[in-house]
């Protein structure tokens, strides 16, 4: 890890019901010192298993921003990286909506990607947000529910 604290390499970890800005995320692990930034951007896409996607809604437990920033410190502590940020929506998203903003920036491209790889994987793994899809037949599925 960087000689820095965990708590400065989290730049930001927020739940938002308004759209996600990439460049957002981008400036803020602005740094001068990282030669790789690597981003992963999740958007809504138009099917899932076979099946036509008209939209989704995304609900979140009220833990599950304290779990992002909890994971996020995580992987500021596991990996060399200089910045970790990661935001994701809740609320009803169309298709094309970005669902997710993830980025990590490290002083060279190897370990930011594999923190954001770890980071992208341990988010959806653990952070209580769940996907209610709607689909073109009328029916719909929860994903990632208890």
């Amino acid at each position: 890890m960087t000689d820095t604290t965990v708590d400065s390499i989290v730049r930001l970890a927020e739940l938002r019901e308004t759209a996600l800005d990439v460049a957002e995320v981008v400036a803020a692990l602005d740094d001068e010192a990282s030669g790789g930034l690597t981003l992963f951007v999740g958007r809504v896409r138009d099917h899932d298993g076979g099946r036509d996607v008209d939209g989704l809604d995304y609900s979140a437990h009220p833990t599950a921003e304290a779990k992002l920033r909890e994971v996020c410190e995580r992987i500021a502590d596991e990996y060399d990286v200089h910045g970790v940020a990661a935001v994701h929506r809740t609320g009803t998203l169309a298709i094309g909506d970005v669902a997710v903003v993830i980025a990590t920036t490290a002083a060279h491209r190897g370990e930011a990607f594999d923190a954001s790889r770890a980071l992208i994987d341990t988010l959806k793994a653990e952070v209580p947000i769940w996907k209610h899809q709607r689909f073109g037949d009328g029916s719909d599925e929860w994903v990632g529910s208890p």
